[in-house]
């Protein structure tokens, strides 16, 4: 299991500083099978042909021929629809050839009809035990193929109508059903990825707050020995992959939303794009909208330590894979690099001290952009 304790060390003004200078962000990706095969939506038909799983990854295996990604990209697909029994050695194959490995299986618990009415919160018990079984299944497979995590993303648990909903019910039965399949296979960490809407008009974990206290609320249910160890050892059982699109649509902060989830130590992954504030969830490409939050974004993950991947998670409609995940990948390495080459002696001193560096936060960020030799004003 990934270490993620370190996460919440508060350190001192002296302390971050050594930290923040002796750690670089350094990337490493995932990139998830789903959107290497075009997909319709409601309003127009699929821009390309479509790709079963044999030809997604010869495409991946591609690129990797081609350098565009290395050995060691991770994977992320969702079971049983994507992978399953029956097309396991496709992946085990990708990785004994090239070393790109599946990092997470994703219990598909939102697309198929029998799932309508939601999945672990469905009151009808028939289809939440369903739902209940497919997660056990997926934590196995997660389990088997020694993976990192298990993202759930809950997107079609939720409701429309505010009036007759079944709040307290809805919660509880997800978290139950949550914990329950966590004790039947335990030792996987799973990572929930907040929503505020799509396809639900309102998700059952809107916000990160809401996934923080989802992850508390499960974790208090766990009774496996095995969980209950990891637990007393100080370890997240329940973790958050925060979608950069999703905290947007959700007017949230992204450093706020980080630095919230780093400080309980349960960032196990990122899924990165852009996206304006509010708005359908557009799956653009990172930094194309939003570089302000993109930026302060990164200085959290360097001031906590983040060491995990950074996911793409896009919708290219209208570029092809190859194109796409080239543009997402020099973008994120891009503003690494100028995160890590901060002037972190005055940017520290303005986070601990902004009474007396009016202004400097702002400074080291717009001379860190600036062209070499521009010459600009001293504050």
């Amino acid at each position: 299991m990934i270490d993620l304790r370190e996460q919440r060390v508060e350190r001192s003004k002296d302390e971050m500083l050594r930290h923040i200078k002796g750690f670089d962000l350094v990337p490493r990706f995932s990139v998830g099978v789903w959107y290497f095969s075009p997909s319709a939506s409601r309003f127009h038909e699929a821009y390309g042909s479509k790709r079963s799983m044999d030809e997604i990854l010869n495409v991946i295996r591609d690129l990797h021929d081609k350098k565009v990604v290395g050995g060691d990209l991770g994977l992320e697909a969702h079971y049983p629809n994507e992978v399953n029994v029956d097309n396991l050695d496709l992946f085990r194959d990708l990785q004994r050839e090239t070393g790109i490995r599946l990092i997470t299986i994703v219990p598909n618990l939102f697309y198929e009809r029998q799932f309508e009415f939601g999945s672990l919160s469905n009151p009808d018990g028939t289809m939440r035990r369903r739902a209940l079984d497919r997660t056990v299944e997926a934590l196995r497979l997660n389990k088997e193929l020694q993976t990192d995590f298990s993202v759930v993303w809950p997107g079609i648990d939720g409701y429309e109508n505010p009036i007759g909903t079944d709040y307290y019910g809805m919660w509880r039965r997800f978290e139950t059903g949550m914990a329950e399949a966590m004790d039947s296979v335990p030792g996987v960490r799973v990572a929930i990825e907040p929503k505020p809407y799509e396809p639900r008009g309102n998700n059952i974990y809107r916000n990160t707050a809401n996934g923080l206290l989802m992850a508390r609320d499960t974790e208090a249910l766990l009774r496996a020995e095995d969980n209950r160890r990891l637990l007393r050892e100080g370890h997240s059982l329940v973790t958050l992959n925060p979608e950069i699109g999703h905290v947007l649509m959700g007017h949230e902060e992204l450093a706020y939303a980080l630095a919230s989830i780093m400080r309980e130590g349960r960032l196990a992954h990122t899924h990165w794009n852009s996206q304006p504030l509010g708005n359908y969830d557009q799956d653009l490409n990172v930094g194309v909208l939003s570089l302000d939050q993109t930026y302060a974004g990164l200085v959290v993950l360097k001031a906590h330590g983040y060491g995990g991947r950074f996911g793409i998670d896009i919708n290219p409609e209208r570029i092809p894979i190859e194109r796409a995940l080239i543009l997402n990948m020099n973008a994120i390495r891009a503003a690494c690099s100028r995160v890590n080459s901060l002037d972190y002696d005055r940017l520290v001193e303005a986070m601990y001290s902004p009474s007396e560096n009016r202004g400097v936060a702002e400074d080291v960020l717009t001379r860190a952009l600036a062209p070499e030799g521009l010459g600009l004003l001293p504050i």
